[in-house]
C-alpha cells in the first residue's frame, strides 16, 4: 500500500522510511504539517503514520481535518506523548492506533498490517483464493505444490487486490499502492506485476474488467 509518513525527525523518519520501503510498501515522507495535510488530501493513501508534535502545527489538527471531511484513511499515531490522556485524544480524534517512541520497527509493521486488515473490511489474518493459503502478516503463501515466493512489490499489488473485498481494483488505486512522489511510473507497470502474479498463482486467480480494473476470483 501506499503510506503517508508524517514525522520531523530526520533519524526516525529515515528509519522509519526505510523500513516500511523494505516490507515493500510505497512511501511518501513529509516533516511539516502544512506539506502533510496537503499530501493526505491530494492521495488515497493506504496509511498514515503521523507524529503529533511537528514544527508548524500538530498532527492532531491534520487528523481532526481528515475525520471532519469523511476521509476514512486508517492512521497510526507515532507520539512521545506517553501520557494515557494524549492517547485517548488521538484515539476520540479518530486515530485507529497509536504507538509511543521509542518503538519497535517490527512491531510498527504489525500494527500496520492489522489496522489495514481492519479497514479493508477483513480482519483475518489468513485467507484462502481457491486452493491458495495466504497469510498476509507472515507474507506467506501456500500452494498444493508448496510455497510460492513473491518480490515486494508483487506483495504491493496482491495485497492492493485483497483489501478490496470483492470488488474491482483499478489500474490508478493500484499505481497509487506501488508509488511513491518522485518515482518514475511506466505505462505498462500494473500490466507486468498483474502478469507476473498470474503466472505465480495462476491464471484464472485475478480476472481483467476491461476499461474498469482487476479483481480476486474465487476468494474466502
Amino acid at each position: 500500500m501506499r503510506v503517508l509518513l508524517v514525522e520531523d525527525d530526520d533519524t526516525l523518519g529515515q528509519a522509519v522510511r526505510d523500513h516500511v520501503l523494505a516490507s515493500g510498501h510505497a512511501v511518501d515522507w513529509m516533516q511539516t504539517a502544512e506539506d502533510a495535510a496537503l499530501a493526505a488530501t491530494s492521495v488515497a493513501y493506504g496509511l498514515i503514520l503521523l507524529d503529533l508534535r511537528l514544527p508548524d502545527g500538530s498532527g492532531l489538527t491534520i487528523l481532526k481535518d481528515l475525520r471532519s471531511a469523511n476521509n476514512p484513511v486508517p492512521v497510526i499515531i507515532l507520539t512521545a506523548h506517553d501520557q494515557i490522556s494524549d492517547r485517548i485524544e488521538g484515539l476520540n480524534a479518530g486515530a485507529d492506533d497509536y504507538l509511543v517512541k521509542p518503538f519497535n520497527l517490527d512491531e510498527l509493521t504489525a500494527r500496520m498490517l492489522a489496522v489495514s486488515r481492519r479497514y479493508g473490511g477483513n480482519s483475518a489474518s489468513v485467507l484462502h483464493v481457491g486452493d491458495l493459503e495466504i497469510k498476509i502478516s507472515e507474507r506467506n503463501i501456500l500452494s498444493p505444490q508448496g510455497e510460492i515466493i513473491l518480490s515486494g512489490r508483487e506483495w504491493a499489488v496482491l495485497e492492493c487486490l485483497l483489501h478490496r473485498s470483492g470488488a474491482i481494483v483499478s489500474k490508478a488505486q493500484i499505481e497509487e499502492a506501488l508509488y511513491a512522489f518522485g518515482s518514475e511510473i511506466e505505462s505498462n507497470t500494473v500490466e507486468v506485476y498483474i502478469s507476473r502474479l498470474r503466472k505465480k498463482l495462476g491464471h484464472d486467480r485475478i480476472s481483467t474488467v476491461r476499461g474498469v480494473g482487476y479483481k480476486i476470483e474465487d476468494r474466502t
